[in-house]
């Protein structure tokens, strides 16, 4: 039985094991990161490129963790750990032991090892003696459990993404041992798209086929290099869309008087950190006011979410239904725009949060559809590809042993095409 962190304080984390055996490096392993890449995106257009990836490999919806935001499920991808078990339990945090703010924006926290618990693939992989190139994935700019990766750039949402790719593309040209055995891309026009203009608009469709190009650049990038067939490719999405509206808001400021508790994050997730003294008044204030908005204290969290067992989850937790939002009258009024896209970070639970896994390469089985898996278990996942002992974490090894050549036949569900 896996390590269950429910028995570990979040803030000592054991550190994992070390890694891989004798012989030479593995295979390398490129996970891709397409922000908002809803399960069902794949089929609103011709795709090409994406379809050659599904026809050569493994396809499946991809579960995320809660709140299905950015940085927490990007980092439950690497680590294989709940985001109340790592740490990174929303884009916007404040931890009170640190007396500290972070956010995706804040350059000195994103880069703060303090903030990122457990061990990363990319950790897992250098203990072992390898070299990673994590290119823009979170927490990749920190030094974790005294580690860096061999190669990482600051985020630079300016860098267009044919450059991300060439930049990959140089670093496997390395030879033998010096060529990395783990590199990432992340790409977030998908996202961009599906906030703006929402997940049906003409706009996503756009996004979509410019994803396209990019992945053909990819794939003959590699071919160029006699490397597509040598190598395992991991595309995922960290979250799908729920279209939003004006006319679906709560105004917080209708409901919970100024000065009874700060704003930690916003929508569709309050978090609350109420004044001295003044949890229960705010729990009484807010619980019951609004049809569409469900308040807990964070001990009573719904037990399947994992939301409860880390300190930086505020004392207080409002979570929207899906495709509601939370906003304040000023910016109802002054931007009303803004709601009419799509957003995330509700319930993993529904499908339109579900994002998108595609796998190819020697290790994966072709022309496969599977049932939907959670993204709690692909890191034991990039272990198994890697040769590497995982660190402890949640996740199964037996639940990604179907999409494997060699295993057994698939589970009932699994179909190949």
């Amino acid at each position: 039985m896996r390590t269950s962190f429910r028995l570990v304080a979040w803030l000592a984390l054991a550190p994992g094991a070390a890694a891989c055996g004798s012989g030479g490096p593995p295979a390398p392993l490129l996970l891709i990161s397409v922000d908002g890449l809803r399960h069902d995106y794949l089929d609103k257009t011709d795709l090409p490129h994406l379809a050659r990836l599904v026809r050569e490999g493994v396809r499946a919806s991809l579960v995320p963790a809660f709140p299905t935001k950015t940085f927490p499920n990007h980092y439950t991808i690497v680590t294989g750990l709940y985001p109340e078990e790592h740490g990174i339990v929303a884009n916007t945090m404040y931890d009170a032991a640190l007396d500290a703010w972070f956010s995706m924006s804040n350059r000195a926290a994103v880069q703060d090892g303090r903030w990122w618990g457990g061990e990363p693939i990319w950790i897992t992989a250098e203990r072992a003696g390898w070299r990673t190139a994590p290119l823009f994935w979170p927490g990749s700019e920190a030094e974790i459990r005294g580690l860096r990766p061999t190669h990482w750039v600051p985020f630079d949402n300016t860098m267009p993404n044919e450059t991300r790719i060439d930049s990959v593309l140089a670093w496997l040209d390395a030879p033998g041992a010096v060529r990395p055995v783990f590199l990432t891309l992340y790409v977030s026009t998908v996202d961009v798209a599906g906030h703006d203009h929402g997940p049906e608009s003409a706009e996503l469709v756009a996004a979509l086929q410019d994803l396209d190009a990019l992945v053909e650049r990819l794939l003959a990038g590699l071919e160029r290099r006699q490397l597509l067939d040598e190598m395992n490719i991991v595309l995922v999405s960290d979250h799908g869309h729920a279209a939003t509206s004006p006319d679906r808001v709560i105004v917080i400021d209708d409901l919970l008087p100024a000065g009874l508790a700060r704003i930690v994050d916003w929508s569709p997730v309050l978090q609350l950190r109420p004044e001295p003294g003044l949890e229960d008044s705010v729990y009484r204030v807010l619980a019951g006011r609004h049809p569409h908005l469900q308040v807990y204290r964070r001990a009573d969290v719904p037990a399947h979410l994992h939301y409860r067992a880390n300190p930086r989850i505020q004392p207080i937790v409002a979570i929207a239904d899906e495709g509601w939002s939370i906003t304040t009258r000023r910016r109802l009024r002054e931007r009303p725009a803004a709601l009419m896209g799509a957003n995330h970070g509700w319930d993993p639970a529904l499908p339109s949060m579900w994002g998108t896994f595609l796998a190819v390469g020697p290790a994966f089985r072709q022309g496969l559809v599977g049932d939907p898996v959670a993204s709690i278990h692909l890191y034991e996942l990039m272990c198994r590809l890697l040769n590497l002992t995982p660190a402890p974490n949640s996740g199964s090894p037996d639940s990604t042993a179907w999409m494997l050549v060699g295993r057994a036949t698939a589970e009932k569900g699994n179909s190949e095409k």
